[in-house]
């Protein structure tokens, strides 16, 4: 696969042909979008959470249009997560070029947790991997 194929699966533009880091048990449970009684392309966390501050919206917009949405999700201080794969690989290029703008304007970042599916937080917002905590003490087996 060349770079610029690369940079495009990055990006979530192109499908990314790659499948070996893919499990082929993996199944999607479709009740899972039933729990929500909001508007099924925004979902945000419960009333506690909103009043102490601590919300996280999800995105999945149809086409360009919905990219407002996302911006005012965004200028309000809420992290996004923007899912783009129902969108055409046109439009979705278009969002992603939005919210790289708006996170850069407002000095948060963006960035890309799974093929189109990206996360844009706020400048006060810090993101915590799971990975770099093992890593620093030996791993979690390593108990010498």
């Amino acid at each position: 696969m060349g770079s610029v194929r690369k940079a495009s699966a990055w990006l979530g533009l192109v499908e990314d042909n790659d499948d070996r880091y893919y499990d082929d048990e993996y199944t999607e449970e479709a009740g899972s979008r039933e729990a929500w009684v909001t508007d099924p392309r925004v979902r945000v966390a419960s009333e506690a959470a909103q009043e102490q501050g601590r919300r996280i919206a999800t995105v999945t917009p149809d086409g360009f249009r919905d990219a407002r949405g996302i911006g005012e999700l965004f200028r309000e201080g809420v992290p996004v997560i923007v899912n783009l794969t129902a969108m055409e690989p046109g439009d979705a290029k278009r969002v992603v070029d939005f919210a790289a703008g708006l996170t850069f304007g407002l000095r948060g970042s963006i960035e890309r947790v799974a093929t189109r599916v990206f996360l844009l937080t706020p400048a006060d917002t810090q993101i915590v991997s799971g990975e770099a905590a093992g890593r620093a003490t030996g791993g979690f087996f390593n108990q010498s």
